[in-house]
């Protein structure tokens, strides 16, 4: 299994802010946004990963994250400088993809919640064609709904549809075999020029091997598309972090629970960074934990 980030677009809802620096590169809370799409691929137990953004962009995403190694993992790059849609990663991810089942993600979603590696990891396994994730959202029009018949399967997706017959939305993640690269290619760009994911999905569906994964009760999903929504995100994240005294999407911390890195190593690389910010002083009381000893 292979992860694919888009972090890619304008950032035009964010401007001027975004005339600068990428959109995933945001601050969210006490860390970046991009960290946070990242850290559910991590939770998939995804590593080798390919991120795809604008070529100005490049540069500060690979100053942040590197190769991957510092995780234990191994980061890939390739450049959509056109927003020509979401289903176009699958095109620029095809040599990256080869033979293998992948997850594709967008940089500004994540989920929190206990059950949340879980549903991730049973989503990543038994790909027909397409295994994607639903939320019930008060705003579906906002984005591509699915419709159930009355056995509870997939009848038809709409993108941002004003019928309110579902609440049933699908977020921003979603697992595919490497057949839907071919799919992707055959597909028209939609009135606003764009290949889009819902279409996609739709030629999955009708083919009769799309599942659906449901996220229930106690998952929080959090679209950070917005000022709105990004400010809304950074604040539930310093609440859940103050009061519950662990950090949301700590990669070093995923990577160790995960065995990717060993704690001897990452104490020497945190230590030549020489900071002091409460999220690495996290990391190293994590290292002074008996179970990473």
């Amino acid at each position: 299994m292979k992860g694919i980030i888009l972090a890619g677009g304008n950032g035009t809802r964010f401007k001027p802010a975004t005339l600068s620096i990428s959109k995933h590169l945001l601050q969210v809370y006490d860390k970046p946004m991009i960290y946070y799409s990242l850290s559910l691929l991590f939770l998939s137990k995804i590593r080798d990963i390919l991120l795809i953004c604008k070529s100005e962009d490049l540069i500060a995403f690979q100053n942040l994250l590197g190769d991957g190694s510092y995780f234990g993992i191994k980061i890939s790059y390739e450049v959509q400088d056109k927003p020509n849609g979401i289903a176009e990663a699958l095109i620029i991810g095809e040599k990256f993809i080869g033979k293998n089942n992948f997850c594709l993600i967008l940089g500004d979603n994540f989920f929190f919640g206990h059950r949340v590696p879980m549903i991730l990891q049973k989503a990543s396994k038994n790909i027909l064609g397409a295994n994607i994730l639903t939320f019930e959202s008060n705003t579906p029009q906002d984005f591509g709904v699915i419709y159930f018949d009355k056995n509870q399967k997939p009848l038809k997706i709409i993108e941002k549809p004003k019928d309110g017959k579902s609440n049933s939305v699908i977020p921003g993640i979603y697992f595919y075999t490497p057949k839907a690269i071919k799919y992707a290619k055959q597909m028209d760009k939609s009135a606003r020029g764009e290949l889009e994911i819902s279409d996609l999905n739709k030629i999955i569906l009708n083919k009769k091997k799309l599942k659906v994964f449901q996220m229930g009760r106690g998952i929080a999903w959090l679209d950070m598309g917005d000022p709105e929504r990004l400010n809304a995100a950074s604040n539930f994240v310093r609440s859940v972090q103050t009061n519950q005294g662990f950090l949301i999407s700590c990669l070093e911390e995923i990577a160790l629970n995960n065995k990717w890195i060993k704690p001897k190593k990452l104490k020497q690389d945190i230590e030549k960074l020489k900071l002091s910010t409460d999220y690495y002083k996290y990391i190293m009381k994590l290292l002074s934990d008996k179970k990473f000893k």
